[in-house]
């Protein structure tokens, strides 16, 4: 069993993706692999095979290894809920909320959690190909890590630095962090991989010759820089547009402080018939067909920040106009009479009024519903898969005109007697080509094209691992993962 793990000078310098892209590359040569992250922070999410809750950027690397999400692919996961706090999630289930400083203390226990369930993998599989977070040299963050060197120490594994050169100062990054590190943690460093690159590499050899002299490590090699690659984003939001057609369907989405499982609608950026608009703080809301208010990590504090937007009188409007709205989880819950939260799982114990777009009343509760789903939807049959995870339980006459009917005989969601809102907790609808179709044909769009959005995401990490052959050193990466 080898442990080889990836670590970033930076968030966002390309950690997710290049274990993406080194799952399927080892998978193509026949090796066994398995993703892992001890702790990612993260409100993107994902329903595992065993009922729990990961990170969503190990289900993707877990679908890189042709595997079901597991539990132990990301055994502590971080959801915040404030600036200072965030709901902490062990082997899959929420088990405590707390402030950073609290969770500094928790961190020994956590790792407990951390090894245990990277001892399961390493028994189970060849190579444990394991993602970082953020920085190894944080320095604030140095005592009790869990996420970066504290765990390569602990499981004592080589460790790949990757940096971004995109954004500049990629040498910075680069020898900057190996200085910060402690001489154990800087033997722990195996090679550099640049990420983002530009241009003619014949230029930027100068400066690849110059670091390896002044640190000693290897270059593994130069990624491009990709305008039109798909990977589900860990936590950022993924403004880009495929190429569109003249006439779309226009598509706003509020970017709420909150916003959770924005993931949901990659399908409709990708499609080539929508335009999909994140619309921030500070920004007018444009007229649109469609508008959908997306899933939330704090419904109240959230749904007040919409009012003070104006987002509840621009939604007035809209459906006066005859413009759709359809709201998933959190935005379910914005749309009806009142959110409770009496036990003050998202902020303060209290309750808030709702949109009052559909009749009835949500109670957040502590225990968390999470499951993968099948059904059909009540606009016309079409089939539709997802995921729920909702702590809100929700009732009331709304919902006996139901979204989806459910194939364990549950109905779902709630449609408007007047059919211009749709609500429903399932995350994931606009995944399947038909029931996306159905949606959209719902809001206004002709003719749709069906899009095979999971044929895309297999695409798209083909093309990264057809990176890692074309750009990477192949010999070094097999023998850091003990590949004869």
């Amino acid at each position: 069993m080898t442990t080889l793990m990836v670590q970033g000078t930076t968030s966002d310098a390309g950690k997710s993706t290049l274990v993406t892209a080194l799952c399927r590359w080892l998978l193509r040569q026949g090796i066994g692999v398995v993703p892992f992250k001890p702790q990612n922070m993260a409100l993107n999410s994902a329903v595992t095979a065993d009922g729990g809750e990961i990170g969503r950027a190990q289900a993707v690397q877990a679908q890189a290894c042709r595997l079901a999400p597991h539990t132990d692919m990301n055994p502590v996961l971080l959801k915040p809920n404030s600036d200072t706090g965030a709901q902490v999630i062990i082997h899959g289930r929420a088990v405590t909320s707390m402030n950073a400083v609290a969770y500094h203390d928790y961190k020994a226990i956590a790792m407990q959690a951390v090894l245990a369930s990277h001892q399961r993998l390493s028994q189970g599989w060849p190579v444990v190909m394991v993602e970082g977070a953020g920085s190894p040299a944080e320095i604030n963050l140095r005592a009790g890590d869990i996420a970066n060197m504290g765990f390569a120490e602990a499981v004592d594994c080589p460790v790949i630095l990757v940096a971004d050169i995109n954004r500049g100062g990629v040498f910075a990054h680069l020898v900057g962090t190996l200085e910060l590190l402690s001489p154990s943690e800087q033997a722990r460093i195996k090679g550099f991989v640049i990420n983002r690159f530009r241009g003619d590499i014949a230029l930027l050899q100068p400066g690849l010759d110059w670091l390896e002299q002044r640190t000693g490590k290897p270059m593994l090699g130069v990624l491009p820089y990709v305008t039109d690659l798909h990977l589900e984003a860990e936590d950022g939001i993924d403004r880009r547009q495929s190429e569109k057609q003249q006439r779309v369907l226009k598509v706003i989405v509020p970017v709420l402080p909150r916003i959770s499982n924005h993931t949901d609608f990659d399908p409709l950026r990708l499609h080539p018939q929508v335009d999909l608009q994140f619309i921030g703080p500070g920004q007018p809301v444009p007229p649109a067909d469609l508008i959908i208010l997306p899933g939330s990590k704090s419904v109240r504090g959230d749904l007040a920040q919409l009012r003070a937007r104006g987002w509840d009188r621009a939604i007035e409007r809209h459906l006066r106009y005859g413009g759709k709205v359809i709201g998933i989880c959190g935005g379910l819950q914005m749309l009806g009479r009142e959110v409770h939260d009496p036990l003050g799982l998202e902020g303060a114990a209290g309750s808030s009024p709702g949109l009052g777009l559909l009749d009835y009343a949500t109670v957040l509760e502590a225990d968390k519903q999470l499951r993968n789903v099948s059904g059909t939807l009540h606009l016309d049959a079409s089939p539709v898969t997802g995921y729920e995870i909702h702590a809100g339980v929700t009732t009331g006459p709304a919902l006996a005109h139901p979204a989806v009917r459910l194939a364990d005989g549950r109905c779902e969601g709630a449609i408007s007697t007047d059919g211009q809102v749709l609500a429903t907790y399932l995350h994931g609808l606009f995944e399947g080509s038909a029931s996306c179709a159905a949606l959209l044909r719902w809001a206004g769009l002709e003719d749709v094209q069906l899009i095979d959005y999971e044929a895309l995401r297999e695409r798209d990490i083909e093309r990264l691992a057809d990176l890692v052959d074309k750009h990477l050193d192949t010999q070094r990466l097999r023998q850091l993962c003990g590949v004869p």
